[in-house]
């Protein structure tokens, strides 16, 4: 498979299907990072929420890219307990309408669409970068492609940075103190773990860089 450079419903399903399939090989590392600090029950509902996602793919094929995103929205929001299913939900339905109705991204679309995923967490979850949410993945990933494809890289490189600056953000959010979410009760206790928003966050954006990559 040969890079691609614009995003079509055949990446950007495999986009999803590839983040759900990180999800499941890391569903016992996202509720153990959880239980530290939250809930216990991050991975799990992670893994029900894509697993639906992916179920929804293959009922319902979507015809477009907004199509997609906001079918995979308003999956989550139903499937995913907790804080993350409002989050992911509202990312996804954000990204729909900033496609313009394309039938394939460009890059530059596709950035405009995932900054708008990300204005809609923030709006939701009223987080800032450094408050040890999965922003603090997102935030600077978006900021590195946002970068690289202003500086003239393809597609392919430009994921791989926004994917290296994602794995980055998350391992700075270990010595963090939260402070928003469950995590932010437990104070100075929070410290010297790694938030599992975040960790996920940092799957999805390697799931784009995957889904983009040749072999």
């Amino acid at each position: 498979m040969a890079d691609v450079d614009v995003l079509d419903l055949t990446v950007l399903d495999r986009w999803l299907r590839l983040f759900a399939a990180s999800v499941a090989e890391q569903k016992d590392t996202l509720t153990a990072l959880d239980a530290a600090i939250g809930d216990a029950d991050h991975g799990a509902n992670m893994h029900r929420g894509m697993t639906a996602v992916v179920e929804a793919l293959d009922a319902t094929p979507p015809a477009d890219p907004a199509a997609l995103f906001k079918q995979t929205g308003m999956v989550l929001v139903r499937s995913v307990g907790g804080a993350s299913g409002p989050l992911y939900g509202t990312f996804f339905l954000r990204m729909a309408p900033a496609t313009g109705g394309a039938g394939a991204l460009e890059p530059e679309t596709f950035a405009k669409a995932l900054r708008a995923g990300v204005e809609g967490v923030v709006a939701r979850g009223k987080a800032e970068p450094g408050d040890k949410t999965m922003l603090d993945a997102l935030a600077p990933a978006l900021d590195a492609l946002d970068a690289a494809l202003a500086a003239g890289e393809s597609l392919a490189a430009a994921l791989r940075q926004a994917s290296t600056a994602a794995d980055e953000g998350r391992d700075a959010t270990t010595p963090l103190v939260a402070r928003k979410g469950r995590a932010s009760y437990l104070g100075e206790r929070s410290a010297d773990h790694q938030d599992p928003g975040a960790t996920s966050a940092a799957l999805l954006v390697g799931a784009a860089a995957a889904a983009v990559a040749g072999p």
